[in-house]
Parts: C-alpha cells; structure tokens; sequence
C-alpha cells in the first residue's frame, strides 16, 4: 500500500467516529421524517377505538399543512422574526466584537466573559426570568417606564415579537462575539499597525481591513441567526402563559409540536418539520449564494 493511500485511510480513521455521529443523529433522522410525512394514520372502529392503520399518501401532509392558515401565519411570524432578529443581532456582535478588538479596549477579559455569560443560561430558564420582567406588577422595568411617564406592555400583540427578539439576542449576541473575536484574532496585527504607519484613521482600518477579513465569521454567524431565527420554539413556549397572543401554532415549530404530542399526528408534524427545514435551507443557501462569494475570492 503507497503512502498515500495509507494516509487517506488514516484521514478517514479519524473522521470515521465524526461520521458515525453525523449520520446517526443528523442525517437518519431527516430521513425518518421525511419518510414520517409521507404517510397518515387512519383510526377505526368506533371513536376510532379499534386501532390505526398507516397508509402511503404521498404529499396529502404537506397539502394540509399549506393549507391551513395558521400554519402559514407561523411561517411569516418567524420570517417578521428573522427578518428584525438577524440584522439586531449581527451588527450588534460585530459592534462589540470590534470594539473589544480596538487598541484603546480596556478589561477585555471581563466583558469577553460577560457578554458570552447569558449563552450559557439555557433557553427556558432565560425565557422565565425575562418573562417575569415582562409581567406588569411583578416587573420592575414597569415601575421605571412609568416614573418617566412611559407606559410599555411588554407582552401585548404588538410588542411580544420585539420581546422575543429582545431575548433570543440576549442569549447569542455573546457567542457570535466570540466567533467574530476569533476571526479578527487570526488576522496578523502587522496589518493593522502598518495601515496606521500610513496614515489610515481607525474608521478606514475597520472597514477596508477588518470587516473584509471578518467576512467568513460574519456569513456564518448570520447564516446560525436565520437557521435559529426559523426554528424559535422555546422562548415563545414559555412566554405563553403570560402572553395571550401566542398560541399553540404562533412559530412552525409550536404548531409540529402541538401536532405530535396534543393531536397525536405525527405524519403532519413530520411535514410541518420538512417544510420549515426546506425554508430555512433556501434561506441559507440563498444568502451564502448572495454574500458568500467574496469567500471564494
């Protein structure tokens, strides 16, 4: 056996426990989904007591999962969501990423630990304790909006989106600090000190030098913001008691999760889960096809 063939298979040694992993707990379950969806239980008997029977039915889940209006309605919720969400939160990271970067930052250590400290604050639990702030008369924040003469309903039909944004950004606004942190920490400084030398003011330096070699970690921090953005489940879930204008199908995935475990349909809710995934590909891809060109370059 040549040596290069003995280091190809040593490659795939090493990416073989990746692949197994990979396979098992991304790409099979896709697939059971999609073979899920293709299907629909049939009850018989009285009451439908007498037992289930699945039958093929090509795409008859996915006609009734576009048909129905609300489910279509979560789809744009999410879409109004992604569409405030994903530039909030991508231009918030670079600004604090560039700014714990700039030569004059002082205890970076400390706020690099901050801002990435709510990340590590589960979903739910940051969804509880921002829904306590959000709750006239137990919420403090109402107390303060109303001695400056402001009255704010943090969970009324208008607002509860913007509160959802205002959480999901609180969550992961630190980690895609880090990412873009260590995207800038792989630039060689040289660069930087010699466009001083030459003159280039801190403006010029940040966009001609460092937001064009931070390209790679921007696409990618905004490709997991509208992936996530799509799949929003937790924070609305925990919301609802509290707010009377979510409900059970106010995201995609509320409504697949409403489908399986209160319907007992899970042939629908694996076709509602397809058609989100199937939007949220086109997105990304559609984005990374737009902006991830200069990549190549």
């Amino acid at each position: 056996m040549s040596i290069k063939n003995r280091q190809a298979r040593s490659g795939w040694g090493f990416l073989a426990p990746f692949l197994v992993l990979f396979v098992a707990f991304f790409i099979l379950p896709i697939l059971y989904a999609i073979y899920q969806s293709l299907f629909t239980v049939k009850r018989t008997g009285e009451l439908g007591l007498g037992g289930q029977e699945l039958s093929f039915s090509w795409f008859d889940n996915y006609t009734t999962a576009l048909s129905d209006t609300a489910f279509v309605d979560s789809l744009w919720t999410v879409l109004i969501f992604a569409l405030i969400q994903v530039p909030v939160m991508v231009l918030l990271a670079l600004t604090l990423a560039l700014l714990l970067e700039s030569a004059s930052a002082r205890g970076v250590g400390f706020f690099r630990t901050a801002y990435f400290l709510p990340h590590g604050v589960p979903g739910v639990i940051a969804s509880i304790l921002w829904g306590f702030l959000y709750v006239p008369g137990i919420s403090p924040l109402y107390n303060l909006f109303e001695s400056v003469g402001l009255s704010v309903d943090f969970i009324s039909p208008d607002t509860i989106l913007l509160s959802i944004v205002n959480i999901v950004t609180w969550e992961f606004a630190g980690y895609n600090v880090l990412v873009l942190i260590a995207q800038l920490k792989a630039v060689n400084p040289n660069l930087f000190e010699a466009a001083r030398v030459d003159g280039a003011s801190p403006w010029r330096i940040i966009w001609h030098i460092k937001l064009p070699l931070a390209r790679p970690a921007i696409v990618m921090a905004t490709v997991f913001t509208i992936v996530g953005s799509l799949q929003l489940f937790a924070e609305p879930l925990v919301l609802r008691p509290v707010a009377a204008s979510i409900t059970y199908t106010y995201t995609p995935n509320l409504a697949a999760y409403n489908e399986a475990f209160f319907e007992n349909n899970y042939q629908l809710a694996a076709a509602q889960a397809v058609v989100l995934a199937a939007v949220a590909m086109v997105l990304s891809f559609g984005f990374l096809r737009i902006f991830g060109r200069g990549d190549k370059q």
